[in-house]
């Protein structure tokens, strides 16, 4: 099966683009936007909509493959590539690569995109967001073409040899809205939530962390008091965006003995805590995350710790799993670039015995939302974001609903 023509048009994501860098310098919040002027390259304000660029590859029988290049919201910073504009992309996409696709054979996705994912113009790698959508769009035109779910053809391509698919625990993320969007989980009976986005020492952490102790508190009661069976034990899963360090001056038993406060606070449920500590740069991130995860171990707690900041590539993925940096590593699946690198991130993940966290941003879209789960699926990941939006409802929705019509076709079929 050939590709005959390549399409593009701009689309919205699930979210926004926001300047991290601008927010963490203390521009106040107004309404829904942010106050001040951006100060990383590109953006003309701190708060953008986010962009994206849908491409679709038609087929020789008429059939249409799609995949979304988008990036992750926050752009820019933490050693990804800069921020996308879908007018770029476009220009790209139509003068560079639309030529190169036009007649070429997808019936295998493996190597049509690893040979897209490493492609160069001008010297220089084409955007991440790009290899991104382009390799999505593969994975789904081979998929047409046999005949098969996206899932399917990863198993086979990548020889994992599990004949079984199992549905993937779903982890879902509030944003601003804790509370709300917490019931709305527990009623939806989330396996893994709530992110929460403590994102602010003042606002969401508290000076010594009280604010988000009362808030583990607060969480494990309302599942206690909602929960219609007493079987529902939902993981709590919080994202902290390197506070814990900052309150505690990424002293490593100081952090630890806070977590081991709000593992007490969470019990009976499991907790994991996700990016205690951004130490400015990889190599430092990576030893601080390997350092508290060896002191919860030698302590036999059961607290998780999941490397986000910093663990962006392949290559950053496999030198935190190689150094136990974490007991999860998120695999953020836009900044990897091609889908093919997720695929070889998860597994390499199992591989080495650290959690295969299927992520990415809520600042994607229902079609890459689809892929990557489908990814996830057939990579045995051990949670998969639900996403995009801040929304809660939406998230969850693109991606139950396409786990579960993914799983009940391979079953019928076989």
């Amino acid at each position: 099966m050939k590709i005959t023509n390549v399409i593009c048009s701009q689309s919205l994501t699930g979210f926004y683009f926001d300047d991290q860098k601008a927010i963490k310098a203390g521009a106040t919040q107004d309404g829904f936007t942010y106050n001040g002027e951006p100060v990383t390259p590109k953006f003309s304000a701190i708060r953008q909509k986010g962009e994206a660029v849908s491409i679709m590859f038609v087929l020789e029988d008429g059939q249409v493959a799609i995949g979304d290049a988008a990036a992750v919201q926050y752009s820019g910073t933490g050693g990804r590539d800069d921020l996308f504009l879908s007018e770029e992309g476009i220009q790209i996409l139509e003068n560079h690569i639309k030529p190169l696709l036009i007649g070429q054979d997808i019936s295998k996705f493996r190597p049509m995109a690893e040979k897209i994912d490493s492609l160069r113009i001008d010297g220089k790698l084409i955007h991440t967001a790009l290899r991104y959508g382009l390799s999505q769009a593969l994975l789904d035109a081979a998929a047409k073409a046999n005949k098969l779910t996206m899932a399917e053809i990863v198993r086979k391509e990548y020889h994992l040899s599990n004949e079984e698919y199992h549905r993937i625990p779903m982890f879902a993320q509030t944003g601003d809205d804790r509370y709300n969007n917490v019931d709305k989980m527990i009623i939806k009976e989330v396996e893994v939530m709530p992110h929460a986005l403590i994102n602010n020492i003042e606002k969401k952490l508290g000076f010594h962390g009280e604010i988000l102790k009362e808030y583990v508190a607060w969480l494990r009661g309302r599942v206690l008091q909602l929960r219609t069976r007493q079987d529902y034990s939902p993981i709590f899963h919080i994202d902290v965006y390197g506070t814990i360090g900052t309150i505690f001056d990424n002293d490593f038993q100081k952090i630890y003995g806070y977590v081991k406060e709000l593992e007490e606070l969470a019990a009976p449920f499991t907790l994991r805590i996700e990016g205690p500590v951004d130490a400015g740069n990889r190599h430092d991130t990576m030893v601080a995350l390997r350092e508290i995860t060896r002191l919860i171990d030698q302590n036999h707690s059961n607290v998780e710790i999941v490397a986000d900041e910093w663990c962006n590539t392949l290559d950053d993925v496999k030198y935190f799993a190689d150094n136990k940096a974490g007991h999860m590593l998120q695999v953020k699946t836009p900044d990897l670039g091609g889908v093919n690198n997720v695929i070889e991130a998860l597994i390499y993940c199992k591989e080495k015995n650290i959690g295969a966290y299927s992520g990415g941003t809520c600042n994607e879209t229902n079609i890459s939302a689809e892929v990557t789960t489908n990814i996830a699926i057939a990579c045995e990941a051990k949670q998969c974001l639900a996403k995009p939006g801040m929304g809660t409802d939406e998230g969850i929705m693109i991606v139950n609903n396409v786990m579960n019509r993914t799983l009940a076709l391979i079953a019928n079929r076989k």
